[in-house]
């Protein structure tokens, strides 16, 4: 499903919301175990300024994660991601309602997800996208893969082509 360099340019120019997994997009996966049991997640910071950057060029950026963790809101947090959703059960209808309540039409959404619980909401949108080492569905069905892969600099290179794609057809 990938686009040429010029339509992939103008579809990254429409994204008025890019929606964000956690594990396998802003995580690498991997899950970090403290000898007491507690979960520790490793995020990227290059992948975080990049947000802000793409927050502050007026794309509205969302956060929906089926897991709970408490280190997902902490880091959005810190990024002033506002739109986040964790222990989401259908992450289609989060982002259909989220839609509503930002006036965005599903096909100004671009959409990075690893894993086929993701399909769903890469299927609706305009612009969906994965990482290089998520599951063949997931690339089968992204108009971009990136070249890095999950917690790796991905949503970085994803923020940084948006940004470019929008000020390059202003």
């Amino acid at each position: 499903m990938a686009l040429s360099p010029d339509a992939l340019i103008a579809q990254f120019a429409l994204i008025k919301l890019l929606v964000l997994d956690v594990d396998g997009i802003l995580t690498d996966g991997g899950l970090y175990y403290t000898e007491s049991g507690e979960i520790i997640k490793k995020f990227n910071v290059k992948d975080g300024l990049g947000i802000k950057r793409l927050i502050n060029s007026g794309v509205e950026v969302a956060i929906i994660s089926a897991n709970s963790s408490e280190a997902t809101l902490h880091r959005a947090e810190r990024l002033n991601v506002k739109h986040v959703f964790i222990n989401a059960k259908n992450k289609l209808d989060i982002l259909n309602k989220l839609c509503d309540q930002l006036n965005i039409n599903l096909s100004e959404v671009a959409s990075m997800g690893d894993d086929p619980s993701d399909l769903p909401v890469m299927q609706a949108v305009g612009c969906p996208m994965t990482v290089a080492d998520a599951m063949p569905e997931n690339i089968a069905c992204a108009q971009y893969v990136t070249h890095k892969g999950g917690g790796e600099g991905a949503v970085r290179e994803v923020c940084d082509r948006l940004i470019q794609a929008q000020t390059q057809l202003q």
